[in-house]
């Protein structure tokens, strides 16, 4: 928690208060559209963000409308908690939330006095709302193209404050976080755009990128980092945004989010990308296993996986996978496979501890309920943890996630190497089996990548510290 107060980065006497709970310590986009929106119409906002910020009465003092930004499930954890505080500051204000989360969670939403719900392209249904004074009488998503302004980030707090991008040789640079495009042409199983975006992306116009990032770049950022959930589900697009930005920024290295199944149909695009300043990939891999790949419908296998990492090493492109290691379909020698498979590729480095102790989410909306044999394996709805419960096929899986999750949180307070959590995930995972843990050779864990220095996973369930961070 940074010292800033909302009152400190944003005006006071809004008419409209925005707030963003959490977003992977990006900047967020989300709140910055939004504000453009207002400010065209000469309405007076703030923006809130929790991750950096407190909730500081003089900025809710006058406010007549809150809206908040749901765009991840850790975002919409935190804002329960968040939401009476809220009320209590702002007793009067009319609130709403939008994002990913919100239509998904409407019902849950509206018992905690959310009047408004709105999904998708929001932005004019938010400003509708705030001018009509008057709440849609069911939710609002919209899939239809909008007029993307330049994002105003004015009454963000600084860019500095947020996540760092860390090189292989410990330097820090100054990150800033755009979007080129919203929603995802794909529908895996357990993703959170799914439910909302059904399949359709929007894009923002080359030149609002490009305009978003110079300003940016004027207040340090040495780096960008792309938030669409996949960069390449317009690869002519996103040809057009690396090579502008490369043409306005030649020394800005990126980074961006790109399917295994693009980075194997769209691999000749690869090499330009790299000359354009890409840096590294993340990439959901989720797991290692094929069958439960096909249950997830990533679109990739285990192979493809391994044929796109090789092709990233030989252009000199970092890849970060990123895994959903914990399924109601993961064994004991499964998880233990995964471990083998980052050792075996040299990955260890390349992969934040956390992203090893991940259990499935099953938030409200999920596709994986569309699989039968699924939905008749989960409990009720939980309010509590904003999703459906489910428990292993072997009660030592859900044991040792436990455990592994237990043994991350407290390495990474101690702030230990990567290769030293590993070695603990090897040993338990062993200790499950009930064999002895093979011995670890340096040489094994790989090289270093450039990464973020926020660690955290969209569809993690959030942890205590970030629950009372705000």
């Amino acid at each position: 928690m940074t010292a800033c107060t909302a009152a400190t980065c944003a005006p006071s006497g809004a008419r409209v208060v925005l707030v963003s709970p959490y977003e992977l310590g990006r900047q967020p986009f989300n709140l910055a559209q939004p504000s453009a929106w207002f400010g065209r119409a000469d309405i007076a906002v703030a923006c809130v963000d929790l991750s950096q910020q407190k909730l500081d009465p003089a900025t809710f003092a006058h406010a007549e409308y809150v809206a908040i930004y749901l765009g991840m499930h850790t975002a919409t954890r935190i804002a329960a908690a968040a939401l009476p505080k809220i009320r209590a500051l702002a007793p009067r204000a009319r609130i709403a939330a939008f994002g990913l989360y919100a239509p998904v969670n409407a019902a849950w939403l509206k018992g905690l006095g959310v009047e408004a719900i709105f999904g998708g392209e929001s932005e004019p249904d938010l400003l509708a709302w705030v001018q009509s004074g008057i709440p849609p009488s069911d939710t609002v998503v919209r899939r239809s193209k909008i007029d993307f302004l330049l994002p105003d980030r004015s009454a963000l707090p600084p860019l500095a404050r947020y996540a760092k991008l860390i090189l292989a040789d410990g330097t820090q640079k100054i990150t800033g976080f755009a979007e080129a495009s919203r929603g995802c042409k794909h529908l895996c199983r357990h993703c959170p755009v799914v439910p909302v975006y059904e399949g359709k992306f929007r894009i923002v116009p080359v030149e609002t990128v490009i305009a978003d990032i110079a300003q940016q770049v004027v207040v340090g950022a040495a780096h960008i980092s792309f938030g669409d959930p996949d960069f390449l589900n317009g690869p002519t697009h996103a040809l057009k945004v690396a090579e502008a930005l490369h043409a306005r920024f030649p020394d800005l290295t990126w980074d961006a989010t790109i399917k295994v199944e693009h980075l194997l149909n769209h691999a000749e695009l690869l090499p330009r990308l790299k000359q354009c300043g890409l840096l590294f990939i993340v990439t959901a891999v989720e797991s290692v296993d094929d069958a439960i790949l096909d249950r997830l419908a990533k679109g990739h296998a285990h192979a493809d996986f391994e044929t796109v990492l090789a092709h990233c090493r030989a252009l000199g492109i970092a890849l970060a996978p990123t895994f959903v290691p914990f399924t109601p379909w993961t064994t004991l020698a499964g998880y233990r496979e995964l471990l083998a498979t980052l050792l075996k590729l040299h990955l260890v480095e390349a992969v934040p501890p956390v992203q090893l102790a991940i259990r499935l989410l099953v938030p409200q909306g999920s596709y994986l309920l569309h699989l039968a044999d699924f939905a008749a394996r989960v409990g009720a709805f939980d309010e509590a943890m904003l999703g459906y419960p489910w428990q292993a096929d072997d009660p030592w899986v859900d044991a040792l996630q436990r455990d592994i999750m237990a043994w991350v949180v407290d390495a990474e307070k101690a702030a230990l190497p990567r290769a030293d959590v590993f070695a603990g995930l090897w040993a338990r995972t062993h200790a499950a089996l009930g064999e002895a843990a093979p011995p670890l050779e340096p040489a094994q864990f790989g090289e270093a990548i450039p990464h973020h220095s926020e660690p955290w996973y969209c569809c993690a369930e959030p942890t205590e510290t970030q629950l009372a961070s705000f």
